[in-house]
């Protein structure tokens, strides 16, 4: 197979996982947002272990909105100690999704809020929740327009070995609303979040002679620009 053949098959294979999951977001599966949060607490309070207390107080105002608050993630390296992310995720027919994350958005402590709208691709299902432990590594990639489909399928592909070999699970790449800058650049973002046991783990996974690493090369070529931080998650 060639390399032009290559892209090709992959670009097809990715359009078989993504489109599915955007058209059933737009109508039938879960819809999730992303506050990343700077947060501001009293002397000696840790910001957001506060935090953490107002969301817990409404999540029974969320869940009658048609949301689920999936988890609060805290820095481990790469954030400021001061910030953080919530993921939320809504039923598609949740008609209180706006006022929910207006109210999660100003809540007492939060500083400011930089609200992210995203759609499932190739993962995560529906019934799918993070799991307690480990660490959650966050990364963002900004790729065009015109390749989500072949950075999907390359990542699926990758995950088949990675998650054989290493300690890890991968709980969601997430296809991130574009802004009127992404468009005018012809750019999409996306959202990786991997759960790894640990920061070993997370080192070991860079082997560049694994089956996985090869796929997440030939990923990256495709790839504007990319950062992480890892985290640990907090369940609300």
């Amino acid at each position: 197979m060639t390399s032009l053949d290559r892209r090709r098959w992959l670009a097809g294979a990715g359009a078989s996982i993504v489109a599915p999951a955007m058209a059933e977001a737009a109508g039938g599966t879960p819809m999730y947002d992303y506050l990343f949060l700077d947060l501001e607490a009293p002397p000696g309070t840790p910001p957001a272990k506060a935090y953490a207390d107002h969301v817990r107080a409404r999540a029974a105002g969320i869940a009658t909105a048609g949301g689920e608050v999936l988890g609060l993630f805290t820095p481990q390296l790469g954030w400021h100690a001061r910030q953080a992310a919530l993921l939320v995720g809504w039923r598609p027919d949740a008609s209180g999704r706006e006022a929910g994350m207006a109210a999660l958005q100003t809540l007492e402590g939060v500083g400011k809020a930089e609200r992210h709208r995203m759609a499932a691709t190739a993962r995560p299902a529906a019934t799918d929740r993070p799991k307690p432990g480990g660490v959650y590594v966050h990364r963002w990639f900004v790729i065009g327009a015109d390749t989500q489909d072949e950075v999907v399928a390359l990542s699926v592909e990758g995950w088949r070995d990675f998650e054989a070999r290493f300690d890890t699970t991968i709980f969601g790449l997430f296809a991130v609303e574009r802004s009127a800058a992404d468009k005018a650049a012809g750019a999409t973002r996306l959202l990786l979040v991997t759960r790894y046991k640990d920061h070993g783990v997370w080192e070991t996974s860079r082997d560049p002679s694994t089956a996985a690493m090869a796929a997440f090369m030939r990923r990256q070529k495709l790839t504007r620009d990319t950062w992480a931080a890892s985290t640990l998650l907090t369940v609300v």
